[in-house]
């Protein structure tokens, strides 16, 4: 595909994982379930589960235990931290999607020169498989996991981190959560919000400099991000 002639204005983006590329939740509650059944406990709704998306997995483990009324045990809440992963890791693309337009707007993007990667609070070595299973890795110079360092999202530092591989100037971070918009403001980098994702509160109560709901829009407001417009 021919250049759109706008590589004048290219720089990094980088997108988060779950709720922003890909739809895993159903995956993620498929694991909790087995999980919980592996305690002798009912499982929870997927509704509920998918509330708890979006702070690594030894945070959505920790609010499982809270709703099921239990003590906060450190080895109760190891032993669930290592069962969740062997069961989510065997098999984490089993029911997960992509959300639609998200292959021809990558492939677009990177046609037209920028630099992509990837920032999650998933573990890395799920979300290399996940971005392979889905054949978008050969999208990505990068991909941060939650525990690619000691620090996750949030904390600005693994963000920070995919950006510095990425070498260059001008920024642009792509997330659905309330955990992303903190993210990339404690960066000090501009922030698109992907409204069809995690999020659990209002889009207003969020803060961005764009928003969107379908992938095929993005590329427009990638255009203005790096042409230095900042309108929603």
């Amino acid at each position: 595909m021919e250049s759109s002639g706008v590589t004048d204005m290219t720089g990094a983006i980088v997108f988060d994982l779950d709720g922003t590329l890909i739809d895993s939740a159903p995956d993620i509650h498929a694991a909790s379930e087995k999980v919980l059944i592996d305690e002798g406990l009912t499982p929870l709704s997927f509704k509920l589960i998918k509330s708890f998306i979006g702070n690594g997995v030894p945070t959505l483990v920790e609010r499982m235990i809270h709703a099921c009324d239990l003590e906060m045990e450190p080895d109760r809440h190891a032993r669930m931290i290592e069962t969740f992963l062997a069961h989510y890791d065997a098999a984490p693309t089993a029911h997960s999607t992509m959300f639609p337009g998200l292959a021809e707007t990558l492939t677009r993007l990177e046609d037209e020169g920028f630099l992509l990667g990837v920032c999650t609070n998933k573990p890395k070595a799920p979300s290399d498989k996940i971005l392979a299973d889905f054949d978008l890795d050969r999208f990505f110079r990068v991909v941060v996991g939650g525990d690619s360092l000691a620090e996750r999202k949030p904390d600005p530092a693994p963000l920070q981190h995919a950006f510095a591989h990425l070498d260059a100037d001008r920024r642009l971070y792509v997330g659905d959560s309330e955990v992303d918009a903190e993210t990339a403001k404690r960066a000090a980098i501009p922030f698109a919000l992907f409204t069809e994702g995690y999020r659990k509160v209002p889009i207003r109560d969020l803060p961005h400099q764009y928003a969107f709901n379908d992938f095929s829009r993005f590329p427009e407001i990638a255009h203005r991000a790096f042409a230095g417009t900042t309108a929603a």
